[in-house]
């Protein structure tokens, strides 16, 4: 029995998503968990997963396409029922063929029947986006179907390179997404070095290039805010992240709580934990993991704000604000409380980097309900984030410093951090913020309190 494949609804106030690019094409087997198409949704671009085993069939989103939450995009059929319907159009011959006796036309050498315009050729949407890509023009490209596939692009490319024909056009291995940033800002990927597998160029190594001199330049006006979709530098992540951001700041009535802690125990808690476990544990992964344990005495803070009513998450899943190229995303580390440190260091490393290729799947961005938002490592001693919708509250982390402190009525030199703690007064009240983030201090200040 066909399995559907739906464009899926990773946040509440997703209505709609795009197909940036089928991994698979009609036809392919696929593995259930393989990875076959990427998704651009209100926050991230992602991988959509195989819900089964089988033969990828009937895909009606094409490349750039945007479709409705919901929507069947694509369906997964058995191999059986793949090969019955293989046989079956075998024994039928197509309705206008058989009406007419019409004998089709064999192609031409550009691949296309004769008498074909030149706009007719048939191409898949990821041949044609290569080709665009590498200056190609699909015409000149002939195929025995007469149906233009990736691989016919890139072994014409390599042709061309071979023999010195025309221009030369070097593949370069690249992610989609580093493709396509690269593109719209004019970059010649050749030019980049990438950190990726082989060399691969990645989503984080193009903006270190510096744009061409063709590349449009945005114009200066008296006029501020943000530039209008599809201009330079402004991604569809980025404009949605505003407007969320924007509806977040407008709608949520925002208050804020101010800690300075003195993390000198948290600091030789780092270098303990980094030599007990062997693994790169950070201040980020100390703060998730003591975040989670105030949490579960505190579980009114771990809760979100939803049709004018406050709903409490059984699970304590935490997002972490990390900052890419298109904007902002925030993967979640589920169940943080049920972690050690170093499987936390594990999954939070895991995450950002899917988050900076632009790999997230649907489950690492899903059911937060906490976010951190860390700054410290840009030298920001403190600041105000904006509470992540529908959450009630974000916690913002500012840089370790050497700062004059009393201690036993002398000042002394002490490490501290300063914690400031967003909250939307719809599902949080001053008093629980307090109590919550008074039990973080202490956490912070005397992390062995963990052990009772």
């Amino acid at each position: 029995m066909p399995t559907n494949i739906i464009m899926p609804a990773l946040e509440l106030a997703q209505e709609t998503g795009k197909v940036l690019h089928w991994l698979k094409r009609p036809g392919d087997s696929v593995r259930k968990g393989e990875p076959i198409v990427e998704i651009e949704t209100d926050k991230v671009t992602v991988e959509i997963e195989a819900p089964a085993s089988g033969v990828l069939r009937d895909v009606t989103a094409q490349d750039g396409d945007v479709v409705p939450v919901g929507r069947t995009i694509a369906v997964v059929v058995s191999a059986d029922e793949a090969g019955a319907a293989v046989a079956a159009a075998r024994v039928m011959p197509p309705a206008s063929a058989a009406a007419t006796g019409a004998i089709p036309m064999p192609p031409t050498a550009a691949g296309t029947p004769m008498g074909a315009p030149a706009g007719a050729v048939k191409a898949s949407p990821l041949a044609r986006r290569i080709a665009e890509q590498h200056g190609v023009d699909l015409a000149r490209i002939r195929t025995p179907s007469g149906r233009i596939e990736k691989a016919d692009v890139l072994a014409y490319v390599e042709s061309q390179k071979a023999s010195g024909n025309g221009r030369e056009a070097r593949l370069v291995a690249a992610s989609p997404k580093a493709r396509r940033l690269a593109a719209e800002r004019g970059l010649d990927l050749g030019a980049l070095r990438g950190s990726g597998p082989a060399g691969a160029v990645l989503t984080v190594d193009v903006p270190a290039a510096r744009v061409a001199a063709t590349a449009p330049a945005i114009p200066r006006g008296p006029r501020e805010g943000l530039p209008r979709e599809g201009a330079p530098g402004v991604s569809t992540v980025w404009r949605i992240m505003a407007e969320r951001m924007t509806t977040s700041w407008t709608t949520a009535p925002h208050f804020y709580l101010v800690r300075e802690v003195n993390v000198s125990r948290l600091v030789s808690w780092l270098d303990r934990a980094r030599k007990q476990t062997g693994a790169h544990i950070t201040y980020t992964d100390l703060l998730i993991k003591l975040v989670a344990a105030a949490l579960s005495h505190h579980p009114r803070v771990n809760a979100s704000w939803r049709d004018g009513s406050i709903a409490q998450n059984t699970d304590i899943n935490i997002g972490l604000a990390v900052a890419i190229d298109d904007g902002l995303v925030v993967p979640v580390i589920h169940r943080a409380d049920t972690l050690g440190l170093a499987e936390i260091a594990a999954r939070r490393d895991d995450a950002v980097a899917r988050a900076q290729a632009g790999k997230l799947r649907p489950a690492d961005i899903q059911s937060g309900g906490f976010t951190i938002s860390n700054l410290g490592m840009y030298g920001v001693d403190a600041f105000n984030a904006i509470v992540n919708p529908p959450q009630a509250a974000i916690l913002a982390v500012g840089r370790i410093a050497d700062r004059v402190v009393a201690l036993n009525g002398q000042p002394v030199v002490q490490p501290t951090m300063m914690l400031t703690l967003s909250c939307d007064h719809r599902a949080l009240d001053g008093a629980r913020g307090a109590q919550f983030l008074g039990a973080l201090a202490e956490l912070i200040e005397e992390p062995l309190a963990l052990l009772v």
